[in-house]
């Protein structure tokens, strides 16, 4: 299997599966002398971790980050950095009905067709549980571009929208996003999706959503035309999320609805600073950083385990049907939410590598 690693200059490399004895990084590109250790990175994967509500998946994982390389002293070296978490809580027997079936909304059936070979046990390699080293190698990135940028930098992930019940924007708070297991930044909402998700669990189903992202304090000049875009690697990271069918930027596809007039970012110098009046193009105008928040959007789709009767085919081309046991995530978007800003962090700080080696 090829194509596991991600960036340019600061480039990621993930490995192991899901019912494996561990799963890992590494991180190649990162400069010397950033202040690193597994404090650091601790933090952001407790945040993904499983179990944590009745609204996620119950595998218990602690989630313990071990740096094996590229540290010494507390900074980095400008070396490789191996990050390894062990696997402690698989329960391979409960994939044992489908070891010969595939479950629809998976890739059982796609890897099989690829490699002639698939592990059943999880979804193996194709499983959600590759991401928590995405979120160790993000908040890796996250100190490179808190260090060369200074302490403004700040990205936030919410879940905005669960099926078809949304947000309401005006009441969006930070500091509420981590008062709820929902990641969501609107109190008023909260009960609703509780009782929402509840009746799902209950009925065996899951249900999709939608997680926005946004990243401040990113200077303007990052990107490069042609094939380098900001937000064309931005979004290629946050499709590669497990689950993700969908990616927009800004407005994204609402600025189909738009006019001209309404759609751009007026410009004005004020203070002898330069100030955009709105910020339709999420703060990223022809692939390049624009000053303002960069504002990403991806709609992840429902969780494909579920216990209801789905029509399928066997390995052996019998037709079945499929009921999928197991710990699942009833609804995958919530703990997208910091994988979402873990790809963020990569993105960002993998373009400010490559804008400092072309532009100095």
């Amino acid at each position: 299997m090829s194509f596991n690693s991600f960036g340019h200059m600061f480039r990621v490399t993930t490995w192991g599966e899901s019912h494996g004895p561990a799963i890992g990084c590494v991180v190649d590109g990162c400069p010397s002398r950033i202040p690193l250790s597994e404090a650091d990175i601790q933090p952001f994967l407790d945040r993904r971790r499983p179990g944590q509500s009745r609204f996620t998946t119950q595998r218990q994982e602690a989630d313990q980050v071990k740096i094996l390389s590229g540290v010494f002293e507390g900074q980095t070296t400008g070396t490789p950095i191996a990050l390894m978490i062990e696997n402690t809580d698989q329960r391979s027997r409960d994939y044992g009905d489908i070891a010969a079936r595939y479950r629809p909304g998976h890739a059982d059936f796609t890897y099989d067709q690829k490699y002639g070979i698939r592990d059943y046990r999880g979804g193996g390699r194709s499983s959600a549980r590759e991401t928590a080293m995405r979120v160790a190698a993000g908040a890796v990135a996250l100190k490179v571009l808190a260090t060369l940028l200074g302490p403004a930098v700040r990205i936030t992930g919410a879940l905005v929208k669960m099926g078809q019940y949304s947000v309401d924007y005006a009441r969006w708070d930070d500091a509420e996003i981590q008062n709820n297991p929902f990641f969501c930044p609107d109190a008023g909402v909260v009960s609703l999706w509780e009782e929402y998700l509840t009746s799902l669990r209950k009925a065996g189903s899951s249900i999709g959503g939608v997680v926005e992202v946004r990243a401040e304090g990113i200077p303007p000049g990052l990107g490069a035309p042609v094939y380098g875009k900001l937000d064309a690697d931005l979004a290629a990271a946050l499709m590669g999320i497990n689950a993700v069918k969908g990616v927009e930027i800004g407005e994204g596809f609402a600025a189909a609805n738009l006019r001209g007039e309404d759609n751009a970012d007026p410009i004005r110098q004020e203070g002898g600073e330069v100030r955009f009046l709105s910020n339709h193009a999420g703060g990223i105008l022809g692939g390049i950083s624009t000053g303002q928040p960069i504002i990403a959007r991806f709609a992840v789709k429902p969780t494909s385990s579920i216990l209801v009767p789905v029509p399928s085919i066997s390995s052996t081309g019998d037709n079945v049907e499929v009921i999928t046991k197991g710990r699942h995530d009833p609804c995958v978007g919530i703990r997208a939410v910091p994988v979402g800003e873990a790809m963020m962090a990569c993105v960002l700080a993998d373009h400010l590598l490559r804008h400092r080696g072309q532009q100095g």
